[in-house]
């Protein structure tokens, strides 16, 4: 993997109007696990190649990730009020899109605690799935560190329980990247991102979110019946996790509506 850089292109916002989105989120957590890359290639679009790091013992291994995070006022830009409240788990891979050579995400669906999770399913077509989200979190300002971290999720087709063990300390490596920078470009700032739509075709959509400051997690409890069912990784099983990351607070924005690609 060629070495990549937070350049001005990842970190100024393009302009929102319209029925664009601000929200701030918390317990925002990315889980991501190292898989079999044959076994990834099976859900992604032939459109995209999969990123790929060198594990410890040496093999190719692909990269996929669990996104936990409350949303705490999610509002338009034309109209923000009334401000939404609800939890949401994504779940995305790492790719290359061959038309554009971006990093991209690839996403296999979202979890939504909203009654509103009807729109993007029915007017969109997005994979989005209602679900009951709990988070059990307290945080420590001053220490800049969770004293406790769970989540649980009851879903039929994403049903998920974490427990993290937040170690209050930056990150200094990503294994299998050529430098740290370059793990944090891949992993937490993905702008774009596909998915297939519930009517099968191709969709994309587009995010902005300032460069991220997380802490170093631990599992200690990681269930989640999506990757388990799609062949990538057995329910409670952490041996094959590449990394915790945490963030107590960020600011993100969502470009609306999706399109089709």
């Amino acid at each position: 993997m060629e070495p990549m850089q937070f350049d001005p292109t990842l970190l100024v916002a393009p302009p929102t109007s319209g029925i664009d989105v601000n929200t701030t989120l918390s317990h925002f957590a990315i889980v991501t696990y190292e898989v079999e890359p044959e076994a990834l290639r099976a859900h992604v679009h032939e459109r995209f190649e999969l990123d790929t790091i060198t594990s410890a013992d040496g093999s190719s291994k692909a990269l996929v990730s669990v996104v936990p995070f409350l949303d705490r006022d999610f509002r338009f830009v034309c109209c923000p009020w009334p401000k939404l409240r609800f939890g949401q788990t994504n779940y995305r891979a790492y790719v290359t899109d061959t038309k554009t050579g971006k990093h991209v995400a690839w996403f296999f669906g979202t979890s939504l605690d909203s009654i509103s999770v009807v729109v993007p399913r029915l007017v969109w077509r997005l994979p989005w799935h209602g679900a009951r989200i709990r988070f059990e979190c307290d945080y420590d300002e001053s220490a800049g560190r969770y004293r406790k971290y769970s989540m649980n999720t009851k879903s039929d087709w994403a049903p998920a329980e974490l427990e993290i063990e937040d170690s209050g300390t930056a990150p200094d490596e990503l294994s299998g990247f050529p430098d740290l920078e370059t793990g944090l470009v891949l992993l937490t700032h993905p702008l774009e991102g596909y998915f297939h739509r519930r009517d099968s075709r191709l969709g994309s959509y587009t995010v902005w979110h300032d460069r991220l400051h997380t802490t170093v997690g631990k599992l200690r409890l990681a269930r989640f019946g999506l990757l388990d069912r799609l062949g990538l990784v057995p329910t409670g099983d952490i041996s094959s996790v590449h990394s915790v990351l945490m963030q107590a607070r960020t600011e993100f924005t969502i470009y609306l509506p999706p399109k089709r690609a």
